[in-house]
């Protein structure tokens, strides 16, 4: 390979580096703020199409994430969710309103149980956090 050769490449490979880069800073710009009530760090949201792909892409950092939806043609994402997470002794670790269709949250293993409500109607569930096993929760009205 010629110089030339290597300089293209080498331009070529710092010209992709570049163009990542602003995804990635949009993707992090497009998140909501990160809260921490106890122990629990969480975030709540996903309205819009960037924060939405934000979320998702961030869901794997987090032991547990909860989507909430509206059973309709087409599928609707909910917000305004009250969300409650009570350990195993019933202990509240977490209770937040859901600003948009999901939450995640870092809890430490355990079994855990979300109570959701929306426009009055509650659905619950019980649910374990393992190490290295991210936990996803949908609940549909």
């Amino acid at each position: 390979m010629n110089s030339t050769s290597s300089t293209l490449l080498a331009a070529a490979a710092i010209a992709g580096l570049v163009a990542a880069a602003p995804a990635n800073s949009m993707a992090m710009s497009s998140l909501p703020p990160e809260h921490v009530q106890g122990t629990v760090a969480y975030r709540t949201g996903g309205i819009g199409h960037d924060e939405a792909v934000a979320m998702r892409k961030t869901e794997s950092q987090y032991p547990l994430s909860v989507e909430f939806l509206k059973h309709a043609t087409p599928v609707e994402h909910l917000a305004s969710v009250d969300v409650t997470i009570s350990d195993a002794q019933g202990t509240t670790d977490l209770s937040a309103i859901s600003v948009g269709p999901y939450l995640l949250a870092k809890l430490p293993a355990g079994k855990y149980t979300i109570a959701a409500t929306h426009s009055g109607q509650t659905k619950s569930r019980g649910f374990v956090i393992a190490a290295n096993k991210p936990e996803h929760l949908t609940f549909e009205w």
